[in-house]
């Protein structure tokens, strides 16, 4: 049965079969730094082969993503705006609303941002997959790594 949802999650991604798949908790990491960790695995960066007009990245597959924290007063002050395509149809949410709305959708957004804005983007960001929780898609996968980032430095101001 995993390798039913295993094929049926890896839809849409050109070679899958032979592809790596990395594993990240983001449990307790800011969401900025952790995008553009995850924006350079997309687009092949951390590989010596890279090349800039080749999607060469490997898939990234995010769990724990209600547990994604921002730092300062982010929360409440960071808003999400689009257009539905109506007069006066502007929309906004603040990020504190998006997360109880949709918390992969955050995640989602800061990766998107921090692509290259070419037709490259869209094969990369299909192979983003983020899940709220520890359940994924992805567990008999064979090229499944988990893999985890540096922790977060928190920086302590000194007694004055």
């Amino acid at each position: 049965m995993a390798k039913a949802t295993a094929k049926a999650a890896i839809k849409g991604i050109a070679n899958a079969e032979s592809m790596v798949f990395r594993r990240f908790d983001a449990d307790g990491q800011v969401v900025g730094r952790f995008a553009s960790q995850i924006a350079k695995i997309l687009q092949g960066k951390d590989k010596p082969q890279y090349r800039p007009n080749v999607d060469d990245g490997a898939a990234v597959v995010v769990v724990y993503a209600p547990k994604l924290a921002f730092t300062g007063r982010k929360m409440e002050q960071k808003t999400y705006r689009w257009h539905t395509g109506y007069p006066g149809g502007l929309k906004e949410r603040t990020a504190a609303e998006q997360m109880r709305r949709d918390p992969t959708e955050v995640l989602r957004r800061a990766v998107s941002g921090m692509l290259p804005k070419n037709n490259l983007r869209r094969s990369m960001m299909r192979k983003l997959r983020v899940y709220s929780g520890a359940e994924h898609d992805f567990v008999g996968h064979p090229n499944l790594v988990p893999e985890e980032l540096p922790p977060r430095n928190v920086r302590r101001k000194k007694d004055v």
